[in-house]
């Protein structure tokens, strides 16, 4: 169809270069190439190399492109002439080594550039299979806020009993040996704790809740009126980062009036129960 219209008649102006009916076949990247093709293509094994087939069908391939090109065909006569080589070396009676060594098989240097040619070759298969940019996939810009909020990771329990066996170390080297009765409530715990954070607008370090010179009773009630206020979803923990310090906040979304109320009761404890 031409225009709308169908043609039904070869033109009688119509131009045909003398090469336009040229077909090739097979497309070689190389001499190497060839070689490949040919010794796959006959099913035989690379490191077993039949010179004188070989030789023969590189040689007519080699001839059907020396008719149509001659500059193509250079760099393939070096390696027919390479080939000659080779298969004259085979013919030749070889020499007796000294010692009984084995003399080097003449094909071992072509096999060894055949095989690191092909896996040149079949890298270069899987890369091209690769996605590629613009073709495959577009690159997509996207505007961020840099006012967005960051949402924290979450703490894990490790990283929590980390920072709780750092704060009983403290309190350790603070403590000396007396044997005594004390009295540790702790709802009055709750309550400083709170009292605290609201000193702090909110946000404090999890070691700056824990007072390491009051002893390792203080700072173990403490820390059980911590997880307290976090069961009752009064306190929030969390970090910048993994494995970065622990931080203690009042959540957001409770109301301030009712923020520093402590439970009546928790854990089955009764009010005014002391620890």
């Amino acid at each position: 169809m031409l225009y709308g219209q169908p043609i039904v008649d070869m033109p009688q102006d119509l131009y045909i270069p003398p090469d336009a009916l040229s077909v090739m076949l097979d497309a070689f990247e190389g001499p190497l190439d060839l070689l490949l093709y040919l010794i796959r293509k006959a099913n035989v094994d690379i490191l077993d190399i039949p010179m004188a087939t070989l030789t023969k069908q590189y040689l007519e391939y080699v001839e059907a492109m020396r008719s149509e090109n001659l500059e193509l065909a250079a760099e393939y006569l070096v390696m027919a002439a390479m080939l000659i080589e080779i298969k004259s070396r085979m013919l030749l009676p070889r020499p007796k080594a000294d010692f009984e060594e084995e003399t080097e098989d003449p094909r071992a240097e072509l096999v060894r550039r055949l095989i690191e040619y092909e896996q040149m070759k079949l890298a270069a298969r899987e890369i091209d299979a690769l996605p590629k940019a613009e073709i495959d996939f577009q690159w997509l810009n996207v505007w961020v806020d840099k006012e967005a909020v960051v949402r924290h990771p979450d703490v894990s329990a490790e990283d929590l009993h980390a920072a709780w066996l750092s704060v009983v170390r403290q309190a350790k080297l603070h403590t000396h040996h007396k044997i005594a009765r004390e009295e540790l409530s702790v709802r009055e715990h709750m309550g400083l704790i709170l009292r605290t954070l609201r000193h702090k607008e909110g946000y404090t370090e999890f070691a700056e809740l824990f007072d390491p010179t009051g002893g390792v009773p203080v700072v173990v009630v403490n820390f059980i009126a911590l997880l307290e206020l976090c069961k009752e979803h009064l306190l929030e923990m969390t970090q910048t980062a993994a494995f970065a310090p622990i931080y203690v906040r009042l959540p957001t979304d409770v109301p301030e009036q009712s923020m520093f109320e402590v439970p009546e009761a928790f854990d089955g404890t009764e009010e005014g129960e002391d620890v």
